[in-house]
């Protein structure tokens, strides 16, 4: 049995996922929010996922001290994005998740049990030697389901001042 078959592309409950990587960007809230539109439109289920490690999280509270639990911040902070840019009472289908590790090694292992991997086309940066766009591009290089990179919305650019 390969990657590509219908069992190795489902979830638990047997439906097809559409993996969306977020972190604490305007990116990656492009990115929720196309695969968000992308899942209600073929009725597949949203996973998100964000990768915590110590050295990232502070994404969530950039102007605090280090909390006790920063898995914790990570958790709220990705639960009330979600909810921001969904709409907590969004009918999407959907999951989301903490999972310590780097960003890329994390969402190319959970990309085995998706059909599509959604990122934006860069996060907050941060990561030990990597560059911007760095867990982008290692998505798209090394997923076993297909990438889908979203650019920066016009607003995004221009909130950014890109």
């Amino acid at each position: 049995m390969t990657d590509d078959t219908p069992e190795r592309r489902s979830g638990p409950l047997g439906e097809r996922i559409i993996l969306v990587g977020v972190d604490a960007s305007d990116e990656s809230r492009d990115a929720l929010r196309w695969a968000a539109r992308y899942a209600a439109l073929v009725g597949d289920r949203l996973e998100v996922v964000h990768a915590w490690n110590t050295k990232q999280e502070l994404v969530w509270l950039p102007e605090a001290p280090p909390p006790p639990a920063p898995i914790d911040v990570a958790r709220n902070g990705l639960t009330q994005m979600v909810d921001d840019v969904l709409g907590a009472d969004s009918s999407v289908a959907k999951s989301v998740d903490v999972i310590e590790g780097h960003a890329s090694k994390v969402l190319v292992e959970r990309s085995r049990h998706a059909e599509l991997l959604v990122v934006g086309s860069r996060g907050r940066g941060g990561f030990d030697g990597m560059t911007l766009g760095s867990v982008s591009g290692h998505c798209a290089e090394h997923a076993h389901c297909s990438v889908m990179i979203v650019r920066p919305s016009t607003e995004s650019e221009m909130s950014s001042g890109s």
